[in-house]
């Protein structure tokens, strides 16, 4: 979205409801603290973000933008998984985990 925005792709009622979606995302969903197993400080952010299902006003969020997306002709594919791999980071929204190497992504 970000890149439609920066290249004035948006149409105004299609930037206002980004902008309305962005700030809700960044007042009800935390930033993981962690994308990695490693402990070493500059350890590479491997992790995938995934909504609980439980989520349900952010999962609806989420599809808000996948609208917005597809309105533009961008392709949006929707993961769902069990096996979410390596979990390094889990809150009542969200879990963020290093994929197993069979995980599609």
């Amino acid at each position: 979205m970000a890149a439609l925005r920066d290249e004035g792709a948006l149409l105004p009622h299609d930037l206002l409801a980004y902008e309305e979606i962005y700030e809700w995302f960044k007042k009800n969903l935390k930033k993981p603290r962690s994308f990695t197993r490693s402990s070493k400080p500059h350890a590479k952010k491997v992790s995938l973000s995934w909504l609980k299902d439980t989520a349900t006003e952010h999962i609806a969020k989420m599809y808000a933008v996948v609208q917005l997306l597809e309105s533009h002709g961008v392709g949006v594919d929707v993961i769902r998984t069990h096996r979410l791999g390596y979990v390094v980071y889990d809150d009542q929204y969200q879990v963020a985990a290093e994929p197993f190497g069979e995980t599609v992504t």
